[in-house]
């Protein structure tokens, strides 16, 4: 029984094949895709590793970026984290955004 105030958080942990029945790629692509930092793998060799659904989700951008624009391991990795920067900064400027608005308000 949970007590009061204490809260359960519960991480869902996938499998190498797990992931790679979800978003229909080889077994070899995906170590390959790890290999390249793209998506990170907790576990010391593959049949170890394990993923998060953040790494899920980070798996779906790069074999969409790769499909679509045809890019290599590398080229989705430096695409990824380009896109990982542009948000930052996004979230960075509307932070800054806002408190300046507080200074102007009247």
């Amino acid at each position: 029984m949970e007590q009061p105030g204490m809260s359960t958080t519960l991480t869902v942990q996938l499998t190498l094949e797990e992931c790679c029945q979800l978003v229909e790629v080889p077994a070899e692509s995906l170590i390959e895709i790890v290999e390249h930092g793209i998506v990170e793998a907790g576990g010391g060799s593959p049949r170890d590793w394990r993923f998060d659904p953040a790494a899920l989700d980070r798996l779906r951008q790069a074999l969409r970026l790769q499909r679509q624009l045809e890019l290599d391991w590398p080229a989705v990795a430096v695409a990824l984290d380009l896109l990982d920067e542009v948000a930052r900064l996004r979230a960075e400027n509307e932070s800054l955004r806002r408190r300046l608005l507080r200074f102007m308000e009247p």
